[in-house]
């Protein structure tokens, strides 16, 4: 009889704790090789973590939600082949039947999709699969609900009703949660929620955060952009939106104002040779900030495809721990949802944030003083202060503002 004792593995540069989001085993289950036994979250990116070795596992070390450092033991495995099968559960092995069922079928999905589908008892012929080409994922499994049954949300913990009838012991656990409103909803923060909550909150309590805003007209990049888009998604296969131009406008600003490509740490100032813009990116329960590497090295047409793909890992739950890491500056895209002015939160430990808004028609007095109908955007810009003054962020918004105003239909986006 062996001993096996896996450690949380490396999750990538510079990361140095990860959350236990979901185990995936429990004692007594047997694993194989690099099957999943643990779903963890480091910088907002989900990883499952698989086993090192055959056995049957015998203790989990950490617990659900726990924030534990890159090296800690998490999990004991007996890795003797000649353990003795655990016992199933009557409903687990009904549902095995149904899985193994066709092993062509099966053949389709992950690990982690099969061994949820089991344990609940879900046959997955009648799951509808969100991931890339209708491929059922471990989310699609853990949200379903048969047609028959009605449920709450799964992080949804409880309704405060002030009129229910049943006895204290079998009411939901909420003594703990105060409310003056018997309609409120208590909802539970899920690990990603939790993880963005601990680095916003870092970010303002670290950073003494300053704002500014300047107005650029962009009217030859919408006329351009409004030429080439229909051609550019049937010949690329994605859509040409005008985030691309923004993000390629400001790493050709970055390269005059490295200052903005800086970071702070340890009463030191950080220049970051690399340009490596972060994106957010919102599902309908959290943000991600994917990073495109070496922009400036990219053309539009490159920036639209790194946008594509990053934004197709966050959705489809497939992005990686290197698509998170490296960051030097945020680029956000808060036009999509309208706004026209907003304050960003510094992404930690970045030197700065820059919203780009939503591009609107205005009423304009041209260079020879006649009236003319314009296409105007905000650039938001948020900066830390121990790092950048109002000089150095005034150069580089300037710069950007040029860039932008310099496209026309002679612009080349290859």
């Amino acid at each position: 009889m062996s001993e096996l004792i896996i450690k949380m593995p490396p999750l990538g540069e510079s990361v140095t704790e990860a959350t236990v989001s979901q185990w995936m085993v429990k004692p007594g289950d047997k694993v194989k090789k690099y099957d999943p036994i643990l779903e963890a979250i480091s910088d907002k990116v989900v990883t499952e973590i698989p086993s090192s070795d055959d056995g049957v596992v015998t203790e989990l070390l950490v617990a659900e939600n726990d924030v534990v450092p890159i090296g800690t033991d998490i999990l004991k495995m007996n890795t003797d082949s000649s353990e003795s099968e655990t016992k199933e559960e009557p409903k687990k092995q009904a549902a095995s039947s149904i899985l193994t069922a066709s092993n062509t079928a099966a053949a389709r999905y992950s690990p982690a999709v099969l061994k949820i589908a089991g344990e609940k008892g879900i046959d997955l012929s009648l799951v509808s699969g969100t991931g890339k080409g209708g491929r059922i994922t471990r989310k699609d499994v853990l949200n379903y609900q048969p047609e028959s049954t009605v449920s709450q949300p799964a992080e949804v913990v409880s309704k405060i009703e002030t009129t229910s009838q049943q006895p204290l012991e079998s009411q939901p656990q909420v003594s703990q949660v105060q409310s003056s409103n018997s309609n409120d909803v208590i909802v539970k923060a899920g690990p990603v929620r939790k993880m963005i909550a601990k680095n916003m909150l870092k970010s303002v309590q670290e950073i003494p955060q300053a704002w500014t805003m300047i107005e650029v007209d962009v009217t030859g990049l919408v006329k351009l952009r409004n030429s080439l888009k229909n051609d550019f998604k049937e010949q690329n296969g994605f859509g040409l939106s005008y985030f691309p131009f923004f993000v390629k406008a400001v790493s050709a600003a970055l390269k005059n104002n490295p200052k903005l490509n800086s970071s702070w740490q340890n009463d030191e100032i950080i220049q970051h040779k690399d340009i490596n813009i972060s994106i957010a990116v919102a599902t309908e329960d959290a943000l991600f900030v994917p990073v495109i590497k070496h922009v400036d090295r990219l053309s539009i047409t490159g920036i639209a495809s790194e946008v594509s793909r990053l934004a197709n890992g966050v959705r489809n739950n497939t992005l990686k721990g290197s698509d998170s890491e490296g960051g030097t500056i945020t680029v956000n895209n808060t036009g999509s949802f309208g706004s026209i002015e907003s304050m960003g939160i510094i992404n930690y430990p970045q030197a700065a944030i820059l919203q780009v808004e939503s591009i609107r028609k205005e009423l304009s007095v041209l260079d020879d003083d006649s009236f003319g109908i314009r296409n105007k955007v905000n650039l938001c810009l948020t900066l830390d202060h121990r790092i950048l003054d109002g000089l150095a962020a005034g150069k580089f918004l300037n710069e950007v503002k040029v860039n932008l105003e310099a496209i026309d239909q002679n612009t080349n986006i290859y």
